[in-house]
């Protein structure tokens, strides 16, 4: 396979912070660049789930270009280069997958996964509590999955979903004293409990709550969308009683279409 556009493409990114460069590109840090990391990320999920391929082909584009500009900043500081980054990533693909390029007899997707986490516990044997290893900077909701099952497979666990759903209403009671309190950093610490046990909830009946939020949000703004258009006057001139109507007239209309 010919690779001549990937190593153009590099040297593209090396002009652009060169002297001669472009005056953006060259005053752009690991810092600076880290809001577009996370932005191209998502832009690329959003095309993962309008199932865009073109989209999706730019967007990957975009992921490669952040890739690119941190390897050759790295470059320039003398900490590492993108061959460094491939090289580490080829190493640790081979590693971790003993049934391809080694002797070991793993038939089935679960396994391949259980024998992932055994050899990444085996590289990141440095780490002492279970809860090491996890991005402080991913979305909330991700990273509560994560936390909750680290907790578990150490044993912490509720017995039974009927203990959870305890543990959720005992949340909201919590919450409703704080509100009767108005001690807003209380509120804030509560609410925090109800999500983060909503989220084991979750977890417990494997759904993912990072996807069945993105689900319900596109859902609302759909039919939030069509309440706009079957609207007969300005929103703002709504009363409580006739948005209700609206919304499931706008509801009973999305089933429909």
């Amino acid at each position: 396979m010919n690779y001549k556009n990937l190593e153009e493409l590099i040297a593209v990114i090396a002009k652009l912070r060169s002297p001669e460069g472009c005056p953006w590109d060259k005053e752009q840090t690991h810092a600076s660049l880290r809001p577009n990391m996370i932005e191209e990320a998502y832009e690329a999920v959003d095309a993962i789930d309008d199932n865009d391929m073109k989209h999706l082909r730019e967007e990957l584009g975009d992921v490669l270009l952040q890739v690119l500009l941190h390897s050759q900043i790295a470059s320039e500081n003398g900490d590492f280069t993108i061959e460094d980054v491939a090289k580490e990533l080829k190493d640790k693909l081979i590693h971790r997958h003993p049934h391809v390029f080694g002797d070991a007899k793993i038939d089935s997707p679960d396994g391949v996964v259980d024998a992932w986490e055994k050899l990444k516990a085996e590289e990141k044997a440095h780490r002492k509590s279970a809860m090491d290893g996890i991005s402080r900077a991913q979305a909330a909701l991700i990273s509560a999955q994560k936390i909750s099952k680290k907790a578990v497979k150490v044993g912490f666990e509720w017995p039974n979903e009927e203990s959870l759903y305890e543990c959720i209403m005992s949340e909201f009671r919590e919450f409703k004293e704080a509100t009767q309190e108005a001690d807003r950093e209380h509120m804030e610490e509560e609410f925090g409990d109800i999500l983060f046990a909503t989220v084991n909830l979750a977890r417990w009946n494997k759904i993912d709550a990072e996807q069945a939020l993105l689900k319900a949000n596109k859902k609302f703004e759909k039919r939030f969308r069509k309440m706009e258009e079957l609207a007969t006057k300005p929103l703002t001139e709504y009363s409580f009683e006739e948005y209700d109507a609206l919304w499931k007239h706008a509801k009973k209309a999305l089933v429909e279409e």
